[in-house]
């Protein structure tokens, strides 16, 4: 039985976040995400490196507060939700982890634990834990080392990364290294076995998530 009454809509939460964001940003820098969106999803037409049936390698990576986490030890408690995001700084990231976040109870009651990753540092995993209040696992993978055996890894382009700049928003700041590289979002789920259950990229328009009701849905259905 489900412990919600609803499951948020992403589809929703972005059309109220689209209208938002275009009363709070300047329209050139509107005009210079949307170009950058729109030109990803045709560049990335193939983008999950795993899919369903294969297993997935383990990893250890350093959580919100430097602590160490395996695959291996979290799937030792269950199976493993997996998602890939791109930072703290994302308004899409952050609708996306917070509506996950609403049905962390359920995910939960159907034997899973969710783990969200990202290439930012962990300092920056803790922003992003303390402004949407997450109560799961946000892990640091610097380099996207990880990132690149599950999913797409692009270089952000110059051009939103100033676009960004003009503001306030210091894109290299959220990350260790200097490569200026993303993962596409991406998610998946994990049996205790280590294999991929299910596996989904909307497209390479980092505005486009995987719904949380896809991954109930996977979840009861597997």
């Amino acid at each position: 039985m489900s412990t919600l009454t609803q499951v948020p809509s992403y589809k929703d939460g972005l059309s109220e976040l689209q209208e938002n964001l275009g009363k709070m940003l300047p329209k050139e820098a509107l005009v210079v995400f949307d170009t950058d969106a729109n030109t990803l999803k045709e560049t990335h037409k193939s983008i999950l490196k795993l899919t369903a049936g294969e297993k997935a390698p383990n990893f250890s990576l350093s959580n919100a507060v430097g602590e160490t986490s395996s695959l291996n030890s979290l799937l030792e408690k269950g199976k493993v939700v997996l998602t890939f995001y791109r930072g703290s700084w994302c308004p899409y990231c952050n609708l996306q982890l917070n509506q996950y976040q609403q049905v962390l109870e359920e995910i939960k009651s159907l034997g899973a634990n969710l783990v969200a990753i990202s290439p930012q540092t962990p300092d920056e995993s803790l922003n992003i834990k303390e402004k949407n209040e997450l109560k799961f696992e946000v892990l640091s993978d610097n380099g996207n080392i990880v990132a690149k055996q599950f999913t797409t890894v692009f270089k952000n382009g110059e051009t939103p990364i100033e676009t960004m700049k003009a503001l306030g928003i210091d894109f290299d700041g959220h990350y260790a290294d200097d490569s200026q590289e993303l993962p596409v979002p991406a998610v998946f789920i994990i049996d205790k076995d280590g294999t991929i259950s299910f596996a989904k990229a909307i497209d390479g328009d980092y505005r486009n998530r995987v719904e949380a009701s896809d991954i109930i849905n996977a979840l009861k259905n597997n």
